[in-house]
C-alpha cells in the first residue's frame, strides 16, 4: 500500500506526463493550472511540504511555481484547437 504523498507524487507526475506533448513550458504551466484548480488545499500543502527532487521535472516546476505564488493562466486546449481548425468550435470530434 502506498502512502499519501506518494499518490500525490504518482498524480502530479501523470498530470504532467499528459500535458508533455505541448511542449515542456506549457506543459509546467497546464499542470500548476490543474493542481491549482482541482487539488484540495491540503493536497496541495503536502506536497509542497515535500521533497521535490522526487517529482518529475515538469511536476517539480509545476509546483514550484505554486509554491512560489505563481498564478497560472487558465490552460484551455480546445481553445487552441478552434483557433487552429474553427470548424465545430469543439474538438469533441
Amino acid at each position: 500500500m502506498s502512502s499519501s504523498i506518494e499518490t500525490l507524487r504518482r498524480m502530479a507526475n501523470d498530470i504532467a506526463r499528459n500535458f508533455e506533448a505541448m511542449g515542456h513550458g506549457d506543459a509546467v504551466m497546464a499542470t500548476a493550472d490543474h493542481i491549482k484548480k482541482f487539488w484540495d488545499p491540503r493536497m496541495r500543502q503536502m506536497i509542497f511540504d515535500d521533497d521535490h527532487a522526487k517529482l518529475d521535472r515538469t511536476a517539480r516546476e509545476a509546483i514550484e511555481h505554486l509554491q512560489a505564488g505563481g498564478n497560472p493562466q487558465a490552460q484551455t486546449r480546445a481553445t487552441k484547437f478552434n483557433l487552429v481548425d474553427e470548424v465545430g468550435r469543439s474538438d469533441a470530434g
